[in-house]
């Protein structure tokens, strides 16, 4: 499964690496980074039906978490993307509107790490 972490701190590259070592090790998970909402359009555009499953953080600047799960979910794909939303705040305003925009799942910081990785095998099936 190819997982696109997308979120504005460059340190979640090392931290998804490290908690991830035995799946991506084995090859049941491959992990691209974007550290934008741009770049994971661009990415999403060069790599179209590569990454079957999106992890983004809502607060960035820019173009927020919530504005590319909007873009996401327009542009027709096969498979459209699993879109799970990430933040620190886990508030109702943001959960209601990324559930709105088509959010398949919503997680909050810290991320727990035993939860992602059950959230993510219950996807793989």
């Amino acid at each position: 499964m190819k997982i696109l972490v997308v979120d504005d701190e460059t340190d979640v590259q090392a931290l998804f690496q490290q908690r991830f070592r035995k799946e991506i090790k084995s090859g049941e998970m491959q992990f691209a980074f974007a550290f934008s909402g741009e770049s994971a359009l661009d990415y999403l555009q060069k790599n179209e039906h590569e990454a079957v499953l999106i992890l983004s953080d809502i607060n960035m600047p820019g173009m927020s978490g919530l504005d590319l799960l909007q873009r996401i979910k327009q542009k027709p794909a096969d498979p459209v993307p699993v879109v799970m939303m990430i933040t620190a705040y886990g508030d109702d305003q943001n959960y209601n509107e990324a559930k709105k925009l088509g959010a398949d799942d919503f997680l909050t910081k810290p991320v727990d790490f035993a939860d992602l990785k059950i959230k993510l095998k219950q996807r793989v099936v």
